[in-house]
């Protein structure tokens, strides 16, 4: 039986994407450069600050710009962490039922918790959650498995007793590396050179309300 459910953030728990994507564009225009259409950005939220300045900028990362770009994009992003960010549809009615059958859930993502925690904070999922694990919380980031294992620790679980869900290749190797089941969100943000079923999850769903299937 499965004791507890951790969510990816971005992409999987909470629809980030248009907060991120407006963060962006704004530096664009601040920059005398054009916006990028959302549909073009929305893939590549899940890698976070320097995988959108590469692509809204065509900068490597060394360039002298490079740095002051990235930190005027998470000052906009912080300050309108919660302005358009919801959770996907069907993760509320999923979390109703988790809580009522006793399923603890939580967060691991890579996100550093000066993002992390008042984006939970202000959606008000701060206290709901057993355990908030963010991209410092531990020495090391998904892929590797600590950050799960801290998850479990907190939760008082085995890995074997957990099902993790994200939306990157990441994600499902730490996932796997950790010893729990594991589930591809679709319905994230998946790129179009992303292969998803080489990723060796469990399953992908298409769907949050897929995931009750897997609980048993």
């Amino acid at each position: 039986m499965i004791k507890a459910v951790l969510f990816d953030l971005d992409g999987t728990f909470a629809d980030t994407a248009p907060d991120l994507a407006a963060a962006l564009n704004q530096v664009l225009t601040e920059e005398n450069l054009p916006a990028l259409p959302f549909e073009k950005i929305r893939p590549v939220v899940s890698h976070g600050g320097i995988a959108l300045i590469k692509l809204g900028f065509n900068l490597d990362e060394h360039h002298s710009d490079f740095e002051r770009l990235r930190l005027r994009l998470l000052d906009i992003y912080k300050k309108n962490i919660s302005t358009l960010t919801t959770v996907f549809d069907g993760i509320n009615e999923l979390l109703d039922s988790l809580e009522a059958k006793n399923i603890a859930w939580g967060i691991v993502t890579n996100k550093p918790a000066w993002l992390t925690d008042p984006l939970m904070q202000e959606m008000g999922y701060t206290h709901r959650a057993a355990t908030i694990v963010s991209g410092d919380t531990t020495k090391e980031r998904k892929p590797h498995p600590e950050p799960l294992f801290f998850a479990c620790r907190a939760i008082n679980c085995s890995p074997e007793e957990c099902l993790y869900i994200g939306d990157a290749e990441r994600d499902i190797v730490a996932g796997k590396a950790a010893g729990m089941r594991t589930l591809t969100a679709l319905f994230g943000y998946i790129e179009e050179n992303d292969r998803p079923e080489t990723w060796g999850a469990d399953a992908m769903i298409k769907h949050p309300g897929e995931i009750e299937v897997f609980l048993s």
